[in-house]
């Protein structure tokens, strides 16, 4: 069996998960991050996308991950999104609405810098909630 790591994943909304894990996978400010068990002590922000948690008996669960910060110190992992989704979790149809208002929303030429930058972000979101769920079959 994999070497495993205690993992703690604490958002906004409270504790999400907390337990022996093989390997967490998810977007940070920089890019992709994977953390293995015996990882050195890191710091950084989250970014958007969907996180994958492989558990200690090998399953793996899918989460919309979304801001935040991930922390290893000390064989201790932390993770505090701002959003935390697991994917069986996520309401699909209020997802698809929230894409359907951002592209609506994106289509007025008159929209100001500002106004379009919170819409391309909500956008997104939507999008990386509707793949975190599996199904992004269903974007369109």
């Amino acid at each position: 069996m994999a070497s495993t790591y205690h993992l703690q994943v604490v958002s906004l909304d409270g504790l999400e998960y907390e337990g022996d894990v093989q390997k967490i996978l998810l977007r940070t400010i920089d890019g992709d991050v994977e953390i293995l068990a015996r990882h050195t002590n890191y710091c950084t922000a989250i970014g958007m996308g969907t996180a994958k948690v492989t558990m200690g008996d090998g399953q793996e669960r899918k989460a919309a991950c979304i801001g935040g910060m991930l922390s290893v110190m000390n064989g201790e992992v932390r993770v505090l999104p701002t959003t935390w989704e697991w994917s069986e979790d996520i309401d699909v149809e209020r997802a698809k609405a929230a894409k359907a208002r951002a592209e609506e929303r994106l289509k007025d030429n008159m929209l100001d810098k500002e106004a379009r930058i919170r819409a391309e972000a909500k956008l997104y979101r939507a999008l990386v909630r509707l793949g975190s769920s599996g199904q992004d079959h269903h974007l369109q």
